[in-house]
């Protein structure tokens, strides 16, 4: 039997998932969450062989969640149920040790047998998902634009980030601006978007 937690925020989607995983003989459903938040500790006390993720969770988003898992209950397993297939997202994903990935609208069998799959430790990518981040390329940042752009998106104003970085707050704003023309966005925060969605952040 293959012990499954469940992580989706939309109740009627966990409900559907709930059920249709119910009805196969070998999987046992043994928790069912909303939050990102109550996924690890869950899964110490409940020690399920498999985590099926929503990628979008409020409070811990599925592949932060992923990667805490795998080093608080390294036996469990996780997938990852996306609807969005960036290729970003994929690539976050892996280093996240995340065994699975598929789009939510996969069929409920690919599903099953992805679960069984990941349970007897494959990894199952989903193949559109994969030929999209082969296509995608690299991060056109430098390793110190990168940087600069983490800092700012975890708030940091240019003068913070020039003390941390022992730079100039011109150098810092040089950067800034450099990573808003590298990445065609209108402006810093849609520069911090748009790197997170491609997994450079």
């Amino acid at each position: 039997m293959v012990r499954i937690l469940i992580a989706e925020d939309m109740h009627m989607l966990r409900k559907a998932l709930v059920s249709l995983l119910e009805l196969e003989p070998d999987i046992e459903v043994v928790a069912e969450l909303a939050s990102g938040a109550d996924i690890v500790p869950a899964a110490r006390a409940l020690k399920p062989d498999v985590a099926v993720l929503d990628i979008d969770l409020p409070v811990t988003d599925g592949i932060t969640a992923a990667a805490d898992l795998s080093t608080a209950v390294p036996g469990c397993r996780t997938i990852i149920l996306t609807s969005l297939g960036r290729p970003g997202n994929l690539r976050r994903a892996l280093a996240a040790h995340v065994s699975g990935f598929l789009l939510k609208d996969t069929d409920p069998d690919r599903l099953s047998e992805t679960i069984r799959q990941v349970a007897a430790g494959e990894r199952v990518i989903d193949p559109q998902l994969a030929l999209a981040t082969l296509d995608f390329g690299g991060s056109p940042l430098t390793d110190r634009e990168a940087e600069v752009l983490r800092l700012a998106a975890e708030g940091m104003e240019a003068a913070q980030m020039a003390s941390r970085l022992h730079l100039s707050t011109g150098t810092v704003r040089n950067y800034l601006t450099n990573v808003v023309t590298k990445l065609n966005a209108r402006n810093r925060v849609d520069a911090i978007r748009i790197a997170r969605d491609a997994g450079w952040l």
